[in-house]
């Protein structure tokens, strides 16, 4: 295999285009005598002759002229490469895995895909859904990038391994029946369902948001059924089953029979952080779509 060398076939390519050793030399800021060096070296790895003496001058034999024409494809290719890398560095190219937990995929993962589509095509999201505790674990493990999880959920801020970064606090709304005696009393407050049957899961981070709300607001709710789907759960409060806490950017469809009601002053959130290994979020790709998930958020406040 003949070895090749990029920097003596660019040598190469600026003297079929400049004419001369000399005007090669100033054009490379070398010396004429290195250029001479070079090319000879070069005649002597690709083991052709590159040059003959034309009076002053040299002339490119038909060899040089052959190994210019694949020449030309490599320095093409390079092209593209040096383009593309520069994209990479700037933020406008690059592949980005993030791990999401599944209220957080249509609420803010996808607007921030679109938005990246639209301002920064050249940066790639691949979409993971995982438990919220599942995505640090994914994250640790190098399988994602970037994880959305719930600040309840995470690591502490002092983990060394990963650097979060808060995205927004969400509204819990509460869903009554529509005939309920306080679907639409004034100045709803958490406590005044303390007597009422709760909806939630019988455990993961749910549960624990539910039951840590309610604990806030003064009492310990009493779990009437136990379900994890939006869908089954406001099926069972549309039905008179019981009452329950939902996310406001949670993507659920309102039943008719379902009230959402805003909550006053003990009004309970849960906070939604992204996370990245140390490090990593000073990588450009990474950082737009850090950008991309911030404005989702926001657009999700100004609901």
């Amino acid at each position: 295999m003949v070895e090749w060398d990029i920097r003596k076939l660019q040598i190469l390519r600026v003297l079929r285009e400049r004419g001369t050793v000399t005007a090669t030399a100033e054009a490379l800021r070398m010396t004429p005598s290195a250029v001479s060096q070079q090319l000879t070296n070069l005649a002597k790895q690709l083991g052709v002759p590159l040059l003959e003496a034309q009076g002053r001058r040299v002339r490119l034999t038909d060899a040089a002229r052959l190994v210019l024409r694949h020449a030309e494809a490599v320095f093409e290719q390079l092209e593209r490469a040096d383009a593309e890398l520069a994209a990479y560095l700037q933020g406008e190219a690059g592949e980005v895995r993030v791990g999401a937990f599944s209220t957080a995929v249509p609420a803010l993962v996808v607007p921030a895909v679109k938005e990246l589509r639209t301002a920064h095509p050249g940066v790639t999201v691949r979409v993971r859904e995982a438990e919220a505790g599942e995505a640090y674990e994914l994250l640790a493990a190098g399988d994602v990038d970037l994880a959305l999880s719930l600040a309840a959920q995470a690591p502490t801020a002092a983990d060394p391994r990963f650097t979060r970064v808060p995205l927004l606090a969400d509204p819990l709304d509460v869903a009554l029946p529509r005939d309920h005696p306080l679907a639409s009393a004034d100045g709803l407050r958490l406590a005044d369902l303390a007597e009422e049957e709760w909806i939630f899961g019988g455990s993961g981070p749910w549960s624990e948001i539910t039951r840590g709300a309610c604990e806030a607001a003064g009492f310990s709710p009493v779990q009437g059924h136990s379900a994890a789907g939006w869908t089954a759960i406001l099926a069972m409060v549309e039905a008179g089953m019981g009452v329950a806490l939902v996310p406001r950017m949670a993507a659920v469809g309102r039943e008719r029979g379902v009230v959402m009601r805003e909550l006053t002053a003990d009004r309970p959130h849960r906070h939604v952080v992204a996370a990245v290994r140390k490090g990593a979020g000073e990588g450009a790709a990474v950082g737009r779509v850090l950008e991309a998930l911030r404005e989702a958020a926001a657009d999700q406040l100004s609901k």
